[in-house]
């Protein structure tokens, strides 16, 4: 009898106590797994948004179409290549026309010629495969058919100018004016 009482005084802990480390472990388990699955999921829900601000014919050079972008998404992005009309297509360097989330980028596509009174679509794609399409109508020129895109340029905009404040060549408010399409507001100036 001595025998199974020293060896019962040798035992292990508890089976309670055993439950509540088990219970323990799985909760702290439980946490880090959690935290790592958020961190996933937040590498995995960035997403690619472009707004077209405006886009307009330069007044100051006519085969000039300006193009201004925002990027309202949650990952950085650059635009690839410039389509008019569905034909005519052009890469641009995603080294200069990179935007960061909020950025604003100024797009200008030199062109062949447009021609007035003709309603083009410019359609941006990013290299994230996306398209943003708007139009433009070109109030100047006389070269018919599709313009094909000789140059694009990437740069931040410039504050004021003609276009972008629609006072175009005749001045303040007046005048030819840049032929400006405002998606966010919904208005075209002229």
């Amino acid at each position: 009898m001595t025998y199974f009482m020293m060896n019962r005084s040798r035992s292990g802990i508890s089976p309670v106590v055993a439950t509540v480390i088990l219970v323990a472990i799985a909760i702290v388990i439980a946490i880090a797994v959690a935290f790592w699955a958020t961190g996933l999921v937040g590498i995995f829900t960035r997403f690619e948004k472009l707004e077209i601000t405006s886009a307009y014919q330069d007044p100051d050079n006519p085969d000039n179409i300006i193009v201004r972008v925002r990027n309202t998404g949650s990952s950085p992005t650059a635009i690839a290549e410039v389509i008019i009309n569905g034909i005519s297509v052009r890469q641009a360097d995603p080294n200069t026309c990179k935007l960061n989330v909020g950025d604003t980028l100024q797009v200008t596509i030199t062109t062949s010629g447009l021609q007035g009174g003709v309603t083009y679509e410019v359609m941006l794609k990013s290299t994230g495969g996306k398209q943003y399409p708007t139009a433009i109508l070109a109030n100047i020129g006389n070269t018919p058919g599709t313009p094909q895109i000789t140059a694009v340029e990437c740069q931040a905009p410039q504050a004021g100018g003609g276009g972008a404040g629609g006072g175009g060549t005749g001045g303040a408010g007046g005048g030819t004016g840049g032929n400006q399409t405002e998606t966010g507001g919904n208005q075209t100036r002229t």
